[in-house]
């Protein structure tokens, strides 16, 4: 377990290994060094956690914990393998090309074997409250782990997040986006927990794909769409945050630069 300590920041690395995935997950832990109370810590779990040591998080958390900006957080970046697209899917649905076959083994990883690991290992009892985030495809499992187990989490953030995810080729003649994209049906579906909230980033430059040839990018019509649904389910404007970035990218420079947004959004004192 090599340790860094900053003033600021203690970042630890684990490898636990899952009995539901079959192989060790990486596991990097970034502590606030500044926290006397672990009752008043918030969690956040992140997929895609290479991509943090790529933006250097460490540095984007010190920067806001030096301004007091934001109140404690244990971070948790989760590495993704190399079979990435079956367990980042969605849990319940598969995509039609019989991709996520192991996103719900991933999603009892999460629940059954990294949570009681994080309070063990911290002596953590119970957390303030605890949110997921992640990009890309990490934003998907991101989005439909918190939306399947809602008495678990209370936010969810998605840079860039792969809404575009269906169980229907939009080659199709039959192919309707308002009914195949998966994430879309299942909020469509689900039931209202008024304590949820959503943090949604995308780039204008994510993508040069459109789907439907309406002038606007997939991946922004894909969000938008699904925070309408998340509307229409009931979720006010102030449980939603939406940030466009106008020369963002589908890369970890983008996401790095739009995650002082999301943290100061959830937990900005």
């Amino acid at each position: 377990m090599p340790i860094e300590t900053t003033p600021v920041i203690t970042l630890e690395n684990h490898l636990l290994y899952s009995k539901h995935l079959k192989r060790e997950v990486k596991v990097d832990c970034y502590l606030p060094t500044n926290t006397t109370d672990p009752t008043d810590l918030n969690l956040l779990l992140i997929n895609d956690g290479q991509d943090l040591v790529t933006m250097k998080f460490e540095h984007i958390l010190e920067n806001l914990y030096s301004q007091d900006e934001i109140a404690p957080l244990l971070c948790v970046g989760l590495h993704c393998s190399a079979d990435r697209r079956n367990e980042y899917g969605t849990s319940m649905i598969l995509d039609y090309k019989g991709r996520g076959t192991k996103s719900m083994q991933y999603s009892k990883f999460v629940l059954e074997e990294l949570l009681p690991f994080i309070r063990k290992t911290y002596v953590i009892c119970s957390f303030k409250e605890k949110s997921f985030a992640g990009f890309s495809m990490g934003g998907l499992s991101a989005m439909d782990i918190v939306w399947n187990n809602p008495k678990e989490f209370t936010k969810c953030g998605a840079f860039s997040g792969s809404f575009w995810w269906r169980d229907k080729d939009q080659h199709d003649k039959d192919f309707n986006e308002d009914t195949d994209r998966i994430m879309h049906r299942q909020v469509r579906e689900g039931v209202y927990n008024p304590w949820l909230k959503f943090f949604f980033e995308v780039g204008t430059q994510d993508e040069t794909a459109d789907r439907n040839n309406n002038g606007i990018i997939d991946a922004i019509d894909d969000t938008v769409s699904l925070i309408e649904e998340l509307k229409n389910k009931g979720y006010k404007e102030n449980a939603i945050s939406y940030l466009e970035l106008k020369d963002g990218k589908h890369d970890v420079p983008t996401w790095g630069r739009a995650f002082p947004d999301f943290l100061k959004w959830g937990w900005g004192k």
